[in-house]
């Protein structure tokens, strides 16, 4: 009987004990809104529901890193307004062939934003200034002049193309401004971070015309413009986030030397066609156009980061959100 009540007596003193020890905090909601540079799309592996979200995407490899408990809703081909803010009904994986009858639309991804967000991302704008049509032009304008001169700058700097690119960047500077206070609206609490693009044209050296794995056609002499597009597009972000006081999470800067042009060893950015990087064997099978480029490659890229390049994205990212998760305590 004696050794009965010992055992109840030790058996309720480490329930009590247990009770009084300090308990671990719970991690973190951390929320990830962006386009295919914030999804890490062609990073293996990848998910197959036409966003192409990688798990090597800045927002896994973060919350990894950080212990944080993630919701990340990055889509590929998402713009401010169709995507973010609204529904999205065009998506563009990989994979690169949609299935019989294409992919699901996609809700907008600030629904994933509620009072429980502890901290936001958000990474998008280059499909609302249509920069992967701007690539195509170049591409094309640039084959039809034979790599010379600056055909792609003259048609959006000075020629017809100038007025539409213009009022993009106006839409989209009102498009953001909308986005990051509804963001503040949903989760007024939560620690917000802007992130920019990294660099991808920041140097035409190394760069040859007619090397798909780089920048195919382009002309070299457009390729400085082409670098001044994204750079206005990271402005308007910095700026964006200055007003509505977020962080800015700056990429370019530390991404010079790494960009499509740059050697093999160094580039942190896949080209127009190129071979996939990350861990698996996954692969996407190619377009019937990506299939007419001339080049070797598993897959049309098109100028995204490779594993390399979401490596580097995490780590500034990673740098915000330890801020950010500071600031909190």
């Amino acid at each position: 009987m004696m050794r009965l009540a010992l055992t109840t007596a030790a058996a309720a003193a480490a329930v009590f004990a247990t009770a009084l020890a300090p308990q671990a905090p719970a991690p973190l909601s951390y929320v990830a809104l962006g386009d295919s540079y914030s999804a890490a799309s062609f990073v293996r592996p990848w998910n197959t529901d036409g966003c192409g979200r990688s798990e090597q995407d800045y927002p896994h490899q973060a919350a990894r890193r950080l212990k944080l408990k993630l919701t990340d809703v990055t889509c590929s081909a998402a713009e401010v307004r169709a995507g973010l803010l609204g529904p999205q009904s065009e998506l563009k994986g990989p994979p690169s062939v949609p299935p019989p009858g294409g992919w699901a639309p996609k809700p907008a991804q600030i629904g994933a934003v509620t009072t429980t967000a502890d901290l936001v991302t958000v990474g998008a704008g280059g499909n609302s200034v249509g920069f992967s049509e701007i690539v195509e032009t170049c591409v094309k304008r640039g084959l039809a002049s034979f790599g010379t001169g600056t055909p792609c700058t003259d048609h959006y700097a000075r020629g017809g193309g100038a007025a539409g690119l213009d009022a993009r960047f106006t839409a989209l500077e009102t498009d953001f401004t909308a986005l990051l206070k509804e963001i503040r609206t949903r989760a007024p609490h939560a620690g917000v971070a802007v992130v920019g693009y990294p660099a991808v044209v920041d140097s035409s050296a190394g760069c040859g015309w007619g090397s798909w794995h780089q920048l195919g056609t382009v002309a070299k002499g457009d390729m400085p413009w082409l670098d001044s597009v994204e750079r206005r597009l990271n402005t308007l972000l910095r700026e964006q986030a200055r007003r509505s006081g977020a962080v800015y999470v700056d990429t370019y800067s530390s991404s010079t030397g790494h960009g499509v042009c740059a050697g093999a060893e160094q580039r942190w950015m896949y080209g127009i066609k190129d071979s996939l990087t990350g861990p698996g064997e996954q692969s996407d099978p190619p377009s019937e156009l990506c299939r007419s480029i001339p080049a070797r490659g598993e897959a049309c890229t098109v100028l995204h980061p490779n594993l390399r390049g979401a490596t580097h994205q995490t780590d500034r990212v990673t740098e915000a959100l330890t801020a950010l998760r500071a600031s909190r305590t």
